[in-house]
């Protein structure tokens, strides 16, 4: 389909129009990579904007650093109910706990907290760097291939089957169920029809029902994400209600699988934009962990996060009344001018690299972030054991979403 070009430039619009009429929502901006300069306006002129009309109803933008932390530090003014998305036009949102607020939220996330302890993630370092080196040996040299299918969905799609002792033969369902369940239209996307996205999450909610059994009659449980739910006291009933279960799941599943996926795509990404950083890298190994922090920085592989005002309540001096839509712009507080210095370069020797908002503060923090920077660690050795250089040779393939903010293709040569 074609799409009819543009009037005017994104950095032209974006300091044009009213600011009343920006709608940072629009998928289309994320899709082109257009949505920068809308957020630096609103950062300087209006950084809590009131967006009154767009195609999810009225919402508050949030988009400074400080003011984002302030929202998500105060589980007491702004709920996290329907979490996931920035709009409630879908019927299809089945609770699951990064959408609930205490006490529900801290017994759940307890529940399957041990399947990425630091404990947990010893054991699971060398299984990761094994399969990690498999993945990177088998990659063709001197030919263009898509790193995003050969290396960031493969690496990911092995880790989601360890967490949840999934069939490794069978492990290509998790990413389809993962991009199923982000294909909303309130993110933007529009590649399914809700009853075919209804379909087949009910698919998946079938699939865990029978893992599901077969962990609870297990009197041996392992620490994967189904024995955990199915053996703790506060989880062990949810299978009573299936849809509370499928929301946790496609929540485990999206959390284990776009925010690494998009890391390890993003990264490469961004040393190509930045060469001298690539040098850097190449001169000093030791860099690698302070790098893979700004990679999630810059990435920012979840665009944002939904809040419901619980009551009237004032952020950046704005009065956000009882019932309204707050959505923290994590992709615009990680620009911010003001908490992060020269925030708009990839710099991976920051002296406070996790300095950041991806993975979220508060009680919704996301639990899994060792697990993502271990991931990414231990590829990015790998990779620097193997391969001079990963040479980006076309432009990158964008996610079109306003919550993912992710590639479908990174075009990449290595030499030979």
């Amino acid at each position: 389909m074609s799409v009819a070009p543009r009037a005017m430039s994104a950095e032209t619009e974006a300091w044009n129009l009213p600011l009343a009429k920006i709608d940072v929502s629009l998928a289309d901006l994320y899709e082109h990579d257009e949505q920068w300069p809308y957020f630096e306006r609103l950062r300087k002129e209006d950084p809590v904007h009131f967006c009154a009309e767009s195609e999810f109803g009225p919402y508050w933008a949030i988009t400074k650093f400080d003011d984002i932390v302030k929202v998500e530090t105060n589980p007491a003014a702004f709920s996290s109910n329907r979490d996931i998305v920035i709009g409630d036009q879908d019927d299809f949102a089945p609770p699951m706990f990064i959408a609930m607020d205490p006490p529900r939220h801290d017994e759940q996330r307890k529940a399957v907290t041990p399947a990425v302890s630091p404990a947990r993630l010893i054991e699971l370092e060398p299984i990761i760097r094994e399969r990690a080196a498999k993945i990177l040996d088998s990659l063709p040299r001197n030919e263009t291939f898509n790193w995003v299918d050969r290396v960031s969905i493969e690496l990911t799609t092995q880790m989601l089957a360890i967490l949840f002792d999934f069939p490794f033969e069978e492990r290509h369902l998790l990413p389809y169920w993962s991009d199923v369940t982000t294909s909303a239209e309130t993110v933007g996307v529009t590649t399914l029809p809700p009853e075919k996205r209804q379909q087949i999450l009910q698919e998946c909610l079938a699939y865990f029902m029978k893992l599901w059994q077969e962990r609870a009659a297990n009197p041996s449980p392992k620490f994967d994400f189904i024995s955990l739910l199915a053996h703790n006291p506060a989880t062990r009933d949810m299978y009573k209600d299936p849809m509370e279960f499928l929301g946790n799941l496609m929540l485990l599943i999206v959390g284990g699988n776009d925010t690494t996926r998009n890391s390890i795509s993003g990264g490469v990404v961004a040393l190509n934009r930045f060469p001298a950083e690539y040098d850097k890298l190449r001169a000093n190994l030791s860099l690698i962990p302070s790098m893979v922090s700004e990679i999630i920085r810059y990435q920012t592989p979840l665009a944002h996060m939904r809040r419901t005002a619980k009551t009237d309540a004032v952020v950046g001096g704005k009065t956000i009344r009882k019932g309204d839509k707050v959505v923290m712009w994590y992709i615009s507080g990680n620009r911010d001018e003001t908490a992060i210095e020269r925030p708009n370069e990839f710099i991976i020797d920051r002296a406070n690299p996790r300095h950041h908002l991806s993975f979220g503060f508060g009680i919704h923090r996301c639990m899994g972030n060792r697990v993502a920077e271990m991931q990414l660690k231990i590829v990015w050795e790998e990779i620097m054991k193997r391969f001079e250089r990963i040479e980006l040779v076309g432009e990158p393939v964008r996610t079109r979403s306003n919550f993912v903010h992710g590639f479908t293709e990174v075009p990449v040569r290595i030499a030979g």
